[in-house]
Formats: C-alpha cells, structure tokens, sequence
C-alpha cells in the first residue's frame, strides 16, 4: 500500500490505466447482464410520451386560461362541465446523456453486496441505452461517445468505455444543449458545496438532469465494531476507529440527511432523484428512471 503523501502522478496514472484494463475486461459482461435486465422490464417499458408536436394523439387534459383556443376538443368537452385540450405525442427525438461515474469510490463492494457500485452504475447505463435506442433517440455518453440514433447504442458505448478513458470528475455540461437530458449515476460522495454547485450550473444551462444515487448496503447500515481502519480511496487517507460501533449512530444520521438533502435539492430545481443499494436488483431504478424520463411523475428520493 502506497504511503500517505507518496501518492504520486505516476503511481495514479498506473493505477487508473490497470482499472481502464479491468474495466474494459469487464464490459462484455456488463452489456449481458444488461441485455437480460432490458429483457425482464421490456414488457413495462411504453417509451418516451411527452406533449409535443406530433401526430398521435397522446391525451386530454383540461384546458388552461392563454392557451390556444384552435386546441379545444370540443366533442370531449360536450361531455360534461369541463373544456379540455387534445395533446399530442412528441415525436423528435431528443438527446439523452448518460454518465455513470469513473470515480475510486464506485470500486466498493461489501460482503453484502451483489455487485459493486461501479459495475451497477454501468449495467444500469448500458440498459437506458438499449431501451432509450429502441424508442429512436439520440443517446451519448460525456467525453467518451457523442450523441448517436442507432439501435445499437448501448454497445457503441460499451466499446467506446473498453477502448477509451472516460474523463474523471463530474461532466462539465459544455456539450449539454438546452432541453437535453442527463441521467447521472454515482454515489455522489462529493463534498456537497461543489456538487450542488455542480447541479445548479447544469440547471442554468436549461438541462434536465435525473441523479440515480447507488450506495453499498455497507455505507448505509455501517456494520462495522472494534478497531476499524477506515481509508479514502480517492486521497489514501486513513482515519482508524478504536471502537467503530460508537459511530454508527451519528454515521447514520449524518448519511441520511446528506441523502435528504440532495433529494430535496434536486425537487427544488425540478430534477428527479433516486436511491439505489447494490443488494437489490437493477431493474427498480431502471423502472424509475423510465417514470421520470416519460415525463410521469414521482417524488425525487425514491428509493428503488
């Protein structure tokens, strides 16, 4: 183990291009067990309606004071008391960005653990592709693929992740146009000044952004007694707990209300969120993330 302090470029740079290496060993795999995921949630999995300018008729909903007269469904509204608007389904296709996050932190993986938090972030990436490809749109993956509309995108993503390094830290949303949404999937264990800071400047840029939280059942529930040595994978502190049992109480408060927050942040600007633990399976938040992204609502900080 590499000292405190002796932590030196070229000690990160090995250890980032043998984690490229394993990684691009690992996705071939990934991409399968994301493919049987799409498989068993196909079935509930409508695509993307949202009001827009197509041609299909989508739904009625009554009408609201400025809108356009021309849209009233008069036959509909003869019914009862109420006027109503005939919607229609949008149909072009928009650009969706996904980003499951390269950092040391999503390496965990506890003995209770199915998986660890990166291989989930990445089979739940690959599985939004396959789907959101089917459904004709423009998927893209920061630094690594941009933007494509074919079927398959979730393995020109694959190889492009095997092939390539996807840029540390959080996206930047330079490429980000307005209206593009933005499916973040991490643990979000940066400091929460900057990663709010982070949030707000991609609200700014007029993205849509769904933050899906994965966390290992380990750092929820904090199972650890008697002499701990605790080490932060992204700097090499350590931090060694005499009796670790005394802290689980303000651990857990502590977890907790960094996760509220977060949920409640992203409710503010109009963002969805979404808890995950690695212990359960894959397809809940991929079933939420499809609420969200359909324009139906739930409230930020499910849990799935």
């Amino acid at each position: 183990m590499v000292a405190i302090g002796q932590i030196t470029e070229a000690t990160r740079g090995g250890e980032a291009l043998l984690r490229a290496r394993q990684r691009a060993a690992l996705l071939p795999d990934l991409l399968v067990e994301a493919r049987r995921i799409v498989a068993t949630v196909t079935s509930g999995w409508h695509g993307r309606r949202r009001r827009g300018a197509g041609e299909n008729f989508w739904q009625f909903r009554p009408f609201v004071d400025g809108e356009p007269v021309s849209r009233i469904d008069w036959r509909r509204s003869a019914r009862d008391d109420n006027v109503y608007l005939r919607d229609r389904e949008w149909e072009a296709a928009q650009t969706v960005w996904l980003w499951a996050d390269p950092s040391l932190s999503m390496l965990y993986r506890s003995q209770g653990a199915i998986v660890s938090k990166e291989s989930r972030a990445l089979v739940l990436v690959l599985a939004l592709a396959e789907l959101l490809s089917r459904s004709g749109e423009r998927i893209g993956f920061p630094d690594v693929l941009d933007p494509i509309s074919a079927r398959n995108a979730a393995e020109r993503i694959a190889g492009a992740l095997a092939t390539g390094r996807p840029a540390s830290g959080f996206p930047s949303g330079d490429r980000f146009k307005r209206f593009s949404e933005l499916v973040l999937v991490s643990d979000f264990l940066d400091p929460m000044d900057a990663l709010i800071e982070r949030i707000d400047h991609l609200s700014r840029r007029g993205v849509r952004g769904h933050l899906v939280q994965i966390a290992d059942p380990a750092e929820v529930a904090f199972p650890y007694s008697g002499r701990t040595e605790f080490r932060d994978p992204e700097t090499g502190a350590k931090l060694t707990a005499g009796r670790a049992e005394t802290l689980r109480e303000e651990y857990r408060a502590l977890f907790d209300a960094r996760r509220a927050h977060l949920a409640d942040h992203c409710r503010h600007i109009g963002w969805s969120h979404v808890f995950h633990l690695t212990d359960r399976l894959a397809s809940e938040p991929l079933l939420a993330l499809h609420g969200r992204l359909s324009g139906q609502f739930q409230p930020a900080g499910q849990r799935a």
